[in-house]
């Protein structure tokens, strides 16, 4: 089986790498920046918003795991050619090659104004898009995109909306948006077989959670990790979270506020 990873440079790319290798598994690797590939991997350079050369990377691939683009917040016209044009130019390569299988990296910040549900309960499988920045519209679009191509072509597409992903927390907003990357591992591998169109909650089933796990769950996604083993030190450093507060409110925490470096 041959996996086209895009975006391998990247963090997530990084982290996965290692956890994805597999006996009978290729991991091909496509980004802009050169990666050296390892036992089991093979490396392809590749534009997203260049048809030819992502015609290329698709070449004889199996499925696809989805991590390019432009993974912070731009300008526009940087959004739309990395993570709008592109996301397009990827999907009909796909279709061409006839992939059946994609999971494609979603991001919270496609739901970022959604707020905490009243009575502690979780903010529910496909909350309606509410984006926190011209990044989240992006990762909209990609969901939207992944539905038209399931729904015309048949295609079997799972979106993650990617919470917190690092070895450990950060901070104490991450106690609750945390996937740990052995998570993330077994969220990714539920959705490269799993039939239909789904968008999921890409976080650990941490004690703190607030967003729902049950459409990850009904893909075959169990969560091993849990980030309140790191509650007590963060805490310490930084204090007991003021759920009140955006930043612990708001599914997109500090990216809700107009405080972003003058994009706006």
């Amino acid at each position: 089986m041959r996996i086209l990873m895009t975006g391998a440079a990247g963090k997530v790319g990084t982290l996965l790498r290692p956890r994805l290798a597999r006996e009978g598994r290729t991991l091909r690797l496509s980004d802009l920046h050169p990666v050296e590939p390892g036992p089991g991997e093979e490396w392809v350079a590749a534009d997203l918003a260049d048809p030819a050369a992502v015609a290329g990377a698709m070449k004889d691939v199996d499925a696809v795991l989805h991590l390019g683009g432009q993974s912070r917040e731009r300008p526009w016209a940087d959004i739309v050619r990395a993570n709008i044009e592109g996301m397009h130019v990827l999907m009909e390569a796909a279709r061409d090659e006839g992939v059946e299988h994609l999971v494609l990296m979603g991001s919270h910040h496609a739901a970022g104004y959604h707020t905490r549900p009243a009575g502690g309960a979780d903010l529910p499988d496909y909350a309606f898009p509410r984006p926190d920045t011209y990044y989240g519209v992006s990762k909209v679009v990609m969901e939207a995109l992944g539905s038209l191509y399931h729904d015309r072509f048949g295609m079997n597409v799972t979106v993650i909306r990617l919470g917190t992903c690092n070895e450990a927390s950060a901070d104490t907003r991450g106690l609750a948006t945390w996937i740990s990357p052995d998570d993330l591992t077994r969220l990714v591998e539920a959705g490269l077989t799993a039939p239909g169109y789904h968008v999921v909650w890409g976080v650990s089933d941490n004690t703190r959670r607030w967003w729902s796990l049950e459409e990850a769950k009904a893909i075959g996604y169990v969560s091993r990790d849990d980030s309140e083993a790191q509650a007590a030190a963060l805490i310490a450093e930084q204090g007991e979270p003021d759920l009140s507060e955006p930043l612990h409110d708001r599914a997109g925490g500090v990216f809700t506020l107009n405080e972003l470096g003058g994009i706006w």
